[in-house]
């Protein structure tokens, strides 16, 4: 074989292999491809339902795109919604989705890139209006669920309206919290409400104090004049009893009594010690001093 010979055959094996190459393609198990006829779909391989993987054949002027056949994941950028209670909450979602018609989804939306942007949009949109007709506790626990529910049906029926070729099948917060530039507005609202909180309590508490300590002190009052009641009405009895006791003795014998009175005016009168009398000798209150009781 001559050099010009070996030289047409590369090129002939050149040529099959280029050929070859833009004609065959493989298509993954877990993909669904479109091929395009310049630019247009002509027809769709391994699509949602379908289960022909493998290596396939199409026209050199055709291209191939591919799109993912399982399900699909979108973490929506960070929407700040106003709630109905007027707070302010960021909120961030996720979004399940797949697609279930590649041709209406290519036509549509184009790519994965722009799909995404769109679903975002639609996204942010949707969490804005239903979330903003709920309360922030509804929002955070409250009925966050139902609301979550009330979301992916809009959704999937707005993705549904604009022909996206796509099912929607769950969209979740993952977490709503409170704009930092908020967060310490609030903390400090919750400082305020519990310090007056703990005022009232403590007024309360006082007044109660008041209360007890007036209640103790009216029965203190009431038993100590029931005391000095009781002690005088006693103190009574008692002088009435000793006066009936010293009538029927100065009545036996006059003399003794003359003398127990002259002793208790000695008592009262010289008892301390240091009183100083000035008196006549043969003064009247200084008899039984000098005659003694019997005289």
């Amino acid at each position: 074989m001559n050099r010009r010979s070996l030289i047409a055959a590369a090129v002939v094996l050149i040529v099959a292999v280029a050929l070859l190459a833009s004609t065959l393609f493989t298509v993954d198990q877990r993909k669904q491809a479109i091929v395009l006829r310049f630019g247009r779909p002509v027809r769709v391989i391994n699509a949602l339902g379908e289960n022909n993987p493998g290596l396939k054949v199409k026209a050199p002027w055709e291209n191939v795109v591919f799109f993912d056949k399982q399900n699909q994941g979108l973490d929506a950028d960070t929407a700040e919604i106003i709630a109905a209670d007027q707070e302010r909450l960021s909120v961030d979602a996720f979004l399940r989705y797949r697609i279930t018609e590649p041709v209406v989804y290519y036509t549509s939306l184009g790519d994965d890139a722009t799909a995404h942007d769109r679903l975002d949009r639609l996204i942010s949109a949707t969490l804005r209006e239903v979330l903003g007709s709920a309360n922030h506790t509804d929002i955070i626990s409250g009925r966050r669920a139902q609301l979550m529910q009330q979301a992916t049906d809009e959704v999937a029926a707005q993705a549904k309206a604009e022909r996206l070729g796509i099912q929607v099948i769950d969209l979740r917060i993952k977490h709503a919290d409170l704009p930092e530039a908020n967060a310490e507005a609030v903390y400090q609202r919750m400082k305020t409400e519990r310090q007056q909180m703990a005022a009232q309590i403590r007024a309360v508490g006082e007044q109660k104090k008041l209360e007890i300590m007036a209640e103790a002190d009216k029965e203190a009052t009431i038993t100590i004049a029931t005391a000095d009641g009781d002690a005088a009405r006693i103190r009574g009895d008692g002088d009435a009893q000793r006066a009936e006791l010293f009538a029927k003795s100065f009545g036996r014998d006059p003399s003794f009594a003359a003398f127990y009175r002259a002793m208790q005016a000695y008592d009262t009168a010289l008892g301390q010690g240091d009183t100083t009398f000035v008196l006549s000798p043969d003064s009247a209150f200084l008899r039984y001093l000098k005659t003694g009781p019997g005289r």
